[in-house]
């Protein structure tokens, strides 16, 4: 799946294209590396680090979201890191 995506789907963007938009600003890294493309493929396990607002918030994907559902099933897709 696409980060764009992805970040739509966990609803930590709006939109599709606002995660696009996010993505290749480059404040976003997966695994350690910087994210300039919106199209950067995202599997299982890999760990995203992001700005929101003032803070910096990383999360390990556990699973694939199928749908943009409600905030308590997406949830259940990722793990925040400490």
């Amino acid at each position: 799946m696409r980060i764009d995506k992805l970040l739509f789907f966990l609803r930590f963007a709006k939109s599709r294209t606002l995660g696009q938009n996010w993505a290749e600003t480059g404040h976003i890294r997966v695994n350690g590396r910087r994210v300039e493309k919106g199209s950067l493929p995202i599997a299982i396990g890999d760990v995203i680090t992001l700005p929101i607002g003032d803070a910096v918030v990383s999360f390990k994907l556990l699973s694939m979201p199928i749908r943009r559902g409600p905030a308590n099933e997406v949830k259940l897709c990722y793990q925040l890191m400490a």
